[in-house]
């Protein structure tokens, strides 16, 4: 049992080598793992306030901070003002960061699969079940 938290390590550093090179390989090696969450967020969602990003992703403002500003100089994203209260600024996709879409689908699902390739179905939703019980 004490071993729960070197494994959870070792499959989340196995995991983010594998979307390191599968970024490499679409020519997108100038994101990071960390920029999933986000990116998740957005495709989902649309569009979304910087503290309402912070709170879905379980980061710190000034962490989405440092990662908002890098996806917006890369061209993925970009802040809109809201037009009902300009107090409120948005984080939204760009063209960019829409047309990347599909790759991030196609990483995300190679991921899914090579992370659960020696598990039955039934295994895979037991140990999701599990991790988000602990």
């Amino acid at each position: 049992m004490k071993e729960i938290l070197s494994l959870i390590s070792k499959i989340h550093e196995k995991g983010n080598r594998f979307i390191i090179d599968a970024l490499k390989q679409n020519g997108s090696e100038d994101l990071a793992p960390s920029h999933g969450d986000i990116l998740v967020c957005l495709y989902k969602y649309g569009k979304m306030t910087m503290k309402d990003i912070a709170n879905s992703i379980h980061r710190t403002k000034p962490t989405v901070t440092v990662l908002i500003n890098k996806l917006e100089k890369l061209g993925y994203i970009k802040r809109e003002t809201s037009k009902e209260d300009s107090r409120i600024t948005y984080i939204v996709l760009t063209k960019k960061g829409e047309d990347f879409k599909p790759v991030f689908d196609k990483i995300s699902s190679d991921l899914n699969n090579m992370l659960c390739k020696n598990l039955s179905e039934g295994e895979a939703n037991t140990l999701i079940h599990i991790l988000k019980k602990i």
